[in-house]
């Protein structure tokens, strides 16, 4: 049993309606990062300086040692870039994530940002590098960072984004239990459900190409880089509609007054556009409880052998075995729609040997023939027959039927497949009548593609 756990399909070709509120078109989330104060820093506790996101080119990690230039760099979100962030933004609803011990160095941040109105959410204990962090340890750390924040704010935090997380950040936010809402993730443009823990997690997806942090990573140069980049951004996502568009700022980046100016043009283009809704992430992530709520559903790579052949085993007819080998391939959430579980039977089949294929060819019924008559069809069968009425034939039909099946089974010595919700009663027809004319090679192609075809409107029956 071979299973892939990530998650390639998502929402799928046609996402589903937000219906955001008000009849909004787009959801505009801004998250201002407070970390100043819970880098990496000898007085910190940490074995070495911070080297991540700021303005030192090529920075490196000095151990044992307090940098100097870094600190200060630090310091400069906390003492002057908040506060320009706080006047820019102030009137819109805001997320920030919070670094609790960040929170904690900051008083008279955290008293601006609770009247304002702006979410608190959870940045974790320290904004450190997790990947290395033993597990235990970063679960101690969240359980101190959710005690802390508390502490700090008066209220826990309704959502958490640790940033540089490890393999386990997103498991332990869920099997903590108490989030409205995870950020670890930059998947898609809107919420998404996962379910681990055995509980249903919701995610509500971060960037990190809308964000000044590409100013630190060389990627934007001048202000209007990230200005633009943002004005399409909104652009693009707003033009399709039922999209969110987060946006993620830093105070030490764009805090800058330059940068802040790209923040400002931004936000006078948005305000200028109708069917926006600024929101919290919070809000956000309540509105898609209510209105997308987990849909409990069986999922296919999650079954057992025994169930998973006993809930797709006739989808080939009576042809168990293609289920049985399905199972056994490298199966995950793709496959837990219809499409991508039509694939991987699909590729069982492909593969079968001529004999395993014939013999799902002549497992197939005649069409209005005498295992209709004696209602001894599947239920698929049953089913798919009378959509095109086969199953309410007159007498003349019915004989032109038994002429045409016993001529096909006599030149091809297989049964005439074909997938009846394709087509009508005269459209099977037609195709009867052309298809007594090709070859056996040709023919069995065509059979065994409509057999792939049949199959494909069976799972759509059964699955998302």
């Amino acid at each position: 049993m071979h299973r892939y756990p990530r998650d390639m399909i998502g929402h799928g070709p046609l996402p589903p309606d937000p219906d955001w509120p008000g009849g909004a078109r787009t959801a505009v989330q801004i998250v201002v990062n407070y970390e100043e104060g819970g880098e990496n820093a000898i007085l910190h506790g940490d074995p070495a300086s911070e080297a991540f996101l700021s303005e030192i080119a090529g920075a490196a990690p000095w151990p044992g040692q307090r940098h100097w230039n870094m600190e200060s760099i630090y310091e400069y979100g906390a003492r002057a870039g908040f506060w320009r962030l706080h006047r820019l933004l102030g009137a819109l609803p805001v997320t920030v994530y919070g670094v609790a011990s960040a929170l904690a160095r900051g008083p008279e941040q955290v008293a601006a940002m609770t009247a304002a109105g702006w979410e608190i959410a959870s940045h974790g204990l320290k904004w450190i590098e997790y990947k290395d962090v033993p597990e235990a340890e970063e679960r101690a750390h969240m359980a101190e960072a959710i005690r802390l924040h508390t502490e700090v704010t008066g209220a826990r935090p309704r959502g958490w984004y640790t940033g540089r997380c490890s393999q386990n950040t997103v498991r332990l936010a869920a099997e903590e239990g108490g989030f409205a809402y995870v950020a670890d993730s930059y998947a898609d443009d809107l919420p998404y459900w996962i379910r681990i823990a055995g509980r249903d997690q919701l995610v509500v997806p971060y960037t990190l190409d809308a964000n000044d942090m590409n100013f630190a990573a060389g990627k934007f140069g001048a202000p209007d880089d990230f200005s633009r980049y943002l004005i399409d951004t909104f652009d693009m996502l707003h033009a399709e509609g039922g999209r969110m568009m987060s946006v993620g700022l830093h105070c030490r980046l764009a805090g800058r007054p330059g940068r802040a100016r790209a923040v400002a043009r931004f936000l006078d283009h948005v305000r200028g556009q109708d069917g926006v809704w600024f929101a919290t992430r919070a809000a956000i992530a309540d509105h898609w409880a209510a209105t997308h709520p987990p849909a409990p559903r069986a999922r296919p790579s999650e079954m057992e052998r025994a169930a998973f052949t006993q809930a797709f085993g006739g989808v080939f007819e009576h042809s168990p075995w293609i289920a049985e080998r399905a199972w056994e391939l490298e199966l995950g959430p793709a496959h837990d729609r219809a499409e991508g579980l039509w694939n991987a039977m699909a590729r069982v089949f492909r593969s079968a040997t001529e004999a395993e294929r014939l013999g799902v060819l002549t497992a197939h019924p005649d069409l209005a023939g005498k295992l209709a008559a004696a209602r001894r069809l599947t239920p698929d069968s049953a089913g798919e027959q009378a959509s095109a009425g086969l199953d309410a034939l007159s007498d003349a039909d019915r004989a032109r039927f038994e002429d045409l099946n016993a001529a096909y089974r006599a030149r091809f010595d297989i049964p005439f497949v074909i997938a009846v919700r394709d087509h009508d009663r005269a459209g099977i027809l037609a195709a009867f009548e052309r298809r007594l004319h090709n070859d056996r090679a040709t023919e069995i192609a065509e059979a065994c593609a409509q057999v792939e075809r049949i199959a494909r409107h069976r799972l759509a029956e059964r699955l998302p």
